[in-house]
């Protein structure tokens, strides 16, 4: 399993970690590497095990996902987070997206879909459920109105576009034919118009306006 997506399971619930290790071993393209009862836990072993992707529950004893989101960034780790949680409040959906996830899902999604959701932010796509999209999209909607748009020239567009599509910079770069400097200074431009804060809201709002 060479080429396998690097899985790590962050629960305090040792019944949910058994059961998604069950459940993704048996996937020929995912091998679980570890697993961690806590958001301090879960960073400590992130950071050991080099995970690619990040299965994080929100709250937790200790170290909660959202601040185990952070100190992730802060780190600069490389791994996607994926927040499977039980929890559908927009209070705690909108802080787990702005620390960072990759992807919002409900527990008691299909264990398909979520192997499915893992490849997904393993590609660099942002991947949310239809109502985790609508709670963050309303929550933007007083912030970003369409008039914006009007402020973005036509690359950072067309960067955009491909932001909402998941493409990495090294991907919009070579799409675009442009320098992976240039594309960096183009997000950062994007985000500072649109008053965003991570490339997660930018896609939602590419969507949102549709721009995607």
């Amino acid at each position: 399993m060479a080429d396998a997506i690097r899985v790590l399971l962050v629960d305090d619930h040792q019944v949910v970690r058994r059961g998604l290790r069950t459940f993704l071993e048996v996937q020929d393209d995912i091998e679980v590497v570890g697993e961690a009862a806590d958001g301090a836990e879960g960073v400590a072993l992130a950071g050991e095990l080099r995970p690619d992707v990040i299965l994080m529950d929100v709250r937790m004893p200790g170290m909660d996902g959202v601040e185990a989101l952070r100190r992730l960034r802060e780190l600069d780790h490389h791994a996607r987070v994926l927040i499977v949680t039980s929890f559908t409040e927009q209070r705690t959906v909108v802080p787990a997206l702005r620390a960072g996830a990759a992807g919002y899902v409900y527990k008691d999604i299909d264990p398909d879909a979520l192997a499915g959701a893992i490849r997904s932010v393993h590609a660099g796509h942002v991947l949310l459920q239809a109502e985790v999209a609508g709670a963050l999209l309303a929550q933007e909607e007083t912030h970003s109105g369409q008039g914006r748009a009007g402020s973005l020239t036509e690359r950072e567009r067309e960067v955009l576009g491909l932001i909402a599509d998941g493409r990495s910079n090294r991907e919009i770069a070579r799409a675009l034919v442009l320098s992976e400097k240039t594309v960096k200074t183009h997000v950062s431009n994007i985000l500072m118009k649109l008053d965003l804060s991570d490339r997660t809201q930018a896609a939602l709002w590419a969507v949102r306006h549709g721009l995607s």
